[in-house]
């Protein structure tokens, strides 16, 4: 990238903030800003043990008065706690005893370009859940798995789990132009902000 990813780092405890920042201020590719200058910040990541009603807080108020994309560095992550912080629209999870600093710097710039990052195992939690909700629960907007085409479903599923457009062109054999304009007519049918909305959209739903 040309430019570096200006980068908000929060937690409660500031010997863990201090951790995180200390890994990435020393990369090139990202900016840690200062608390005061949090409005600047592309990404946000927010460092916890676990997802407890003060990280919930946090989580909302971002998802409320922010445009940064959030990830969570955590210890601890339920079925239940996944499931929450993907309703805040959290798109990366990092378990702290993965955080390195070569993983935390992909998943601030995969945060940036729009892509979520989840550990595999988490996916098919969440996957799992969430699919046990989609016969409970009606979607106001009529969204079904016949609202997607199988095409739209794989290319959805591979970026949930956290490949960029140039590799799920490859291991779809399509051009990456076929792969934005398709994403691109999923998220505008659907009116989402996004790709990560809509992955987040349809997890939550039940459809990947």
């Amino acid at each position: 990238m040309t430019t570096r990813v200006p980068v908000q780092v929060y937690a409660e405890d500031p010997v863990l903030r201090a951790g995180v920042v200390h890994q990435l201020r020393p990369r090139p590719e990202v900016e840690v800003l200062s608390a005061q200058e949090e409005s600047r910040a592309a990404v946000s990541l927010v460092v916890v043990d676990e997802v407890d009603d003060a990280a919930t807080r946090l989580l909302r108020r971002l998802q409320r008065t922010s445009t940064t994309r959030t990830g969570v560095v955590v210890s601890r992550l339920d079925r239940e706690a996944l499931q929450l912080a993907v309703e805040s629209d959290v798109t990366a999870v990092i378990r702290r005893l993965e955080a390195t600093q070569d993983r935390l710097v992909d998943a601030v710039l995969s945060l940036a370009r729009g892509e979520a990052v989840l550990p595999g195992d988490l996916v098919a939690t969440l996957l799992a859940h969430v699919g046990k909700l989609q016969h409970s629960t009606l979607d106001p907007n009529g969204l079904t798995l016949s609202t997607l085409t199988l095409r739209e479903v794989d290319m959805l599923r591979l970026l949930s789990e956290g490949f960029g457009t140039a590799e799920i062109a490859s291991k779809m054999s399509y051009s990456e132009r076929t792969v934005k304009n398709i994403l691109h007519g999923v998220t505008t049918r659907l009116n989402l902000r996004n790709r990560t909305h809509a992955v987040g959209y349809v997890m939550r739903h039940g459809l990947i």
